[in-house]
């Protein structure tokens, strides 16, 4: 599995992109078809806010995407990584459910 962190408007320092990794490695355990995921985070030019971009390339299905604003990265990081894990739990439920 690849991560990748990028920023928009935003110096990535290493912290900000170790955090980010840590948590994305996180990720496979929830459904095992994921095979890339790309991590956005852009800082807002008017506003003090950071926005942050999950994209999750899964096999088998359209990418999973989330997206969130917060004022703090780590944050928005947090709240979005839960986000993602969501989804991916209730794909997963839906693929084990033969009703659907």
């Amino acid at each position: 599995m690849r991560i990748e962190v990028r920023g928009k408007n935003l110096p990535m320092t290493p912290a900000i992109s170790q955090y980010a990794e840590t948590k994305c490695q996180r990720l496979p355990r929830y459904y095992d078809g994921v095979q890339q995921i790309t991590v956005t985070i852009e800082k807002s030019a008017k506003h003090d806010e950071f926005t942050v971009e999950i994209l999750a390339d899964v096999e088998k299905h359209d990418d999973f995407v989330v997206r969130l604003t917060s004022h703090d990265v780590y944050e928005g990081l947090d709240l979005a990584i839960d986000k993602m894990v969501r989804q991916l739990v209730n794909f997963k439920e839906r693929l084990k459910d033969p009703k659907h």
